[in-house]
């Protein structure tokens, strides 16, 4: 049977499914021996993926949120926004986030907090994801102000918390209507972490409808590209409440805030017509189908499936075969995460799972993860896809913030920043008080279409790309300086800079704010610095497939010409049979 539709989860993707009917006796063999076909096209979008950890499921009490920002287009660099005070009456422009365009003008706050990266002073932190939802709920005139990037930039400008940021979020939609597409938020401060979902409500319906929930304390939690919200508890004024209930935002016992419409929007829209208890968010604004769950539920099933050996039964559905088998919106993962865990979360290319992007033919004989776009391509009249994986080749940058309670606020909180593919990027400890970022990520120093060879940007891709070339043989190299550099920042430097910093604490915070802005620009520039002359190091080894042993003198250096693997010699004679065989004079 033929089934053709347009793709729900995203604005820019297309998807066309073709199955072919065939007997089989269980969902797997039907998904192994059919065709099944998508076209999954990313046209500037981003593909990013989130995780939450929360203080119970952390080794050292902080809570995590990881973002990868993923596109072709995004240059990697370290935004940052200074504290600043403002006259009343005055008004802000808003630019959308990913085009650049003017939205319009808000009311300013009379004060703004400092906001390095996707984290502020207070140690607030907030990523995203896109999934698009129901393309007619994407409201194509255009009349709202907030695209979700302004939310997330003037959420961290002006909240402490995480509750904080719900509101301010929920208030700018409801005054000022909202321009994108579907969203999902990890939002976190120093003592819990809440994913928020909301979609809008198409031309001439001004706002949008929105689900936010706590993550239970012990618990992680992810998104990527799919909504991920179901059932959720229904308004109590206790641990639910509605957006009619601000006033009881507050209280510690609340773990679930939604628009008090959410609901009855979708049965107006014929999206819902059973109890409202029974109601699910994303099944009514952001269906499952299988690109959704093999192209971004799949990330999130592997990172969970990392720290749960409980995620095995959900297997399935990652890979599409069984779409009612949903694993849960959290898991309790079987140890804690460490800050180390949760960046190895985001180095992840389905490695032991069928969907292992390092063992087919697609790796090339030196066993390389990516996959070259489109995500699509067709062949002698069929049509197939590759992986998409948590870690890819288009990442312009991504993070790791870790909120700690325990230390004061400029001290507390590490943006743990890198840019380029999450795989061979190293996380440098960007300290969330710090009143500048270092030169060699910040604004300006390059730009997609501009080299700059002190550029953090640039120099990580030239070591990544050149790692393209003989994957196997240069990433062990790379991950093994990686290991060294971020276990000496997180086991080393940070504890030591922790404990200067709050002794200063006390007496004067602007000279720990100093102490730790001055740490966090040395190591951000020395750790680029170090990898300029890393890739001079990989280039001179690995030049022209050859690789050198570098000896006592010139002289003494060994070239060594290695062979491909045996499997790869194996596929070339299946593939060319007698055409390169060295027949011996009896052969011939």
């Amino acid at each position: 049977m033929l089934l053709k539709h347009l793709y729900p989860q995203s604005k820019n993707l297309l998807l066309l499914t073709i199955i072919s009917n065939q007997k089989n006796h269980t969902m797997r063999k039907l998904f192994l021996t059919t065709a099944v076909l998508l076209l999954f096209v990313f046209q500037n979008s981003y593909g990013c993926t989130n995780f939450i950890i929360t203080k119970g499921a952390s080794t050292d009490g902080s809570v995590m949120i990881c973002y990868t920002a993923d596109s072709h287009q995004l240059y990697g660099e370290l935004y940052f926004r200074p504290a600043q005070d403002y006259p009343e009456g005055t008004l802000m422009d808003v630019y959308e986030w990913d085009t650049g365009e003017y939205r319009g003008k808000i009311k300013q706050a009379l004060h703004t907090y400092s906001v390095v990266g996707n984290m502020n002073e207070h140690q607030l932190a907030i990523g995203e994801t896109t999934f698009g939802g129901r393309a007619e709920l994407e409201d194509s005139t255009r009349a709202g102000i907030m695209d979700y990037g302004s939310l997330i930039y003037i959420a961290l400008q002006r909240c402490k918390t995480a509750r904080e940021a719900i509101k301010l979020i929920g208030e700018l939609l409801a005054e000022y209507g909202y321009c994108s597409s579907g969203e999902s938020f990890s939002i976190a401060d120093k003592n819990e972490a809440w994913i928020f979902e909301m979609i809008g409500k198409g031309v001439g319906n001004k706002g949008a409808v929105w689900v936010a929930r706590r993550i239970p304390d012990g618990c992680i939690s992810g998104h990527a590209n799919q909504a991920r919200i179901t059932t959720f508890p229904l308004a109590d004024g206790k641990t639910s409440i509605t957006n009619l209930q601000y006033k009881k935002i507050d209280l510690p016992t609340i773990e679930c805030i939604y628009s008090a419409d959410v609901i009855e929007f979708a049965r107006a829209k014929g999206y819902f017509n059973k109890k409202d208890a029974e109601f699910s968010f994303c099944d009514a604004y952001a269906p499952i189908d299988f690109g959704a769950a093999r192209f971004c539920e799949a990330r999130v099933w592997a990172g969970f499936n990392r720290f749960s050996k409980e995620m095995a039964q959900y297997q399935d559905y990652a890979m599409g075969e069984n779409l009612k088998n949903r694993f849960p919106l959290w898991i309790k993962p079987d140890r804690k995460l460490s800050v180390y865990d949760v960046m190895e979360i985001m180095r992840d290319h389905y490695e032991g799972t069928p969907m292992d992007m390092t063992t087919d033919l697609g790796a090339g004989p030196f066993k390389c993860p990516y996959r070259w776009r489109p995500m699509t391509w067709s062949q002698d009249g069929g049509d197939y896809i590759h992986e998409r994986a948590t870690s890819t080749q288009q990442t312009g940058f991504s993070f790791v913030a870790q909120s700690r309670g325990s230390i004061p606020d400029p001290i507390g909180g590490i943006f743990w920043f890198g840019v380029d593919d999450t795989y061979s990027t190293v996380y440098a400890p960007m300290y969330c008080g710090i009143t500048k970022v270092p030169e060699s990520y910040a604004v300006g120093l390059g730009d997609m279409v501009t080299f700059n060879e002190n550029a953090g940007f640039w120099v990580f891709n030239q070591v990544s790309n050149f790692a393209y070339t003989r994957y196997s043989d240069i990433i062990p190299e790379i991950r093994t300086l990686q290991k060294e550099l971020e276990t000496k920042y997180i086991q080393q430097d940070v504890p030591e800079i922790d404990k200067k910093a709050a002794e200063l604490y006390k007496i004067s915070p602007q000279k720990a704010t100093e102490l730790v802005t001055q740490y966090s620009v040395k190591t951000g520039n020395e750790l680029v610095a170090r990898w300029k002359q890393f890739y001079g190091y990989l280039f001179t080894k690995y030049m022209d497939g050859n690789v050198k042993t570098k000896g006592k003198t010139k002289e003494s250096s060994v070239v060594d010409h290695p062979r491909y693997s045996d499997e790869w010699y194996r596929m070339i004679i299946k593939e060319t049979g007698d055409r390169y065989r060295n027949l011996t004079p009896s052969e011939k």
